[in-house]
């Protein structure tokens, strides 16, 4: 599986199903935005931001715009692995501290150059919402 992992993918779409309604929502909006790295030395990188951001109103973002910001946006990387169907993520950076040397499991699933990740039920990482997300990602071919 290392191998079909190996590239850069764009992110496509970001569904979340809370785990205590049922409800499905794109939790980063319509058109969220990411890049997602595996190097076929074993280390990984991802940025995802929601659709819709704002850029601050100078150079440089005042504590409110700053805080907007990061809160929406992933972002992390470390090393991979692959066990089966999961890919496992072990952070060594990240935009959160607290999933700075962590492990980040996700299913994974391909059909032609699309690739789904998908964590098992856990709190979402924007807000909190115990939920499923599942993360669509396409091949880029440059």
């Amino acid at each position: 599986m290392t191998d079909r992992l190996v590239g850069t993918w764009k992110l496509v779409s970001a569904m979340r199903e809370d785990v205590a309604t049922g409800e499905k929502t794109a939790f980063l909006g319509e058109s969220p935005s990411g890049v997602l790295h595996y190097l076929p030395d074993g280390r990984m990188m991802a940025i995802i931001t929601r659709s819709g951001r704002k850029a601050p109103a100078g150079r440089v973002a005042n504590a409110t715009e700053a805080e907007a910001l990061i809160r929406s946006m992933i972002a992390y990387g470390g090393t991979y692995r692959c066990e089966g169907d999961k890919v496992i993520h072990d952070c060594d950076i990240s935009w959160n501290q607290s999933f700075t040397g962590t492990k980040q499991v996700r299913t994974m699933t391909f059909e032609g150059d699309t690739l789904t990740l998908s964590p098992p039920p856990s709190p979402d990482p924007t807000d909190g919402t115990m939920s499923v997300r599942k993360l669509v990602w396409v091949k880029s071919s440059r």
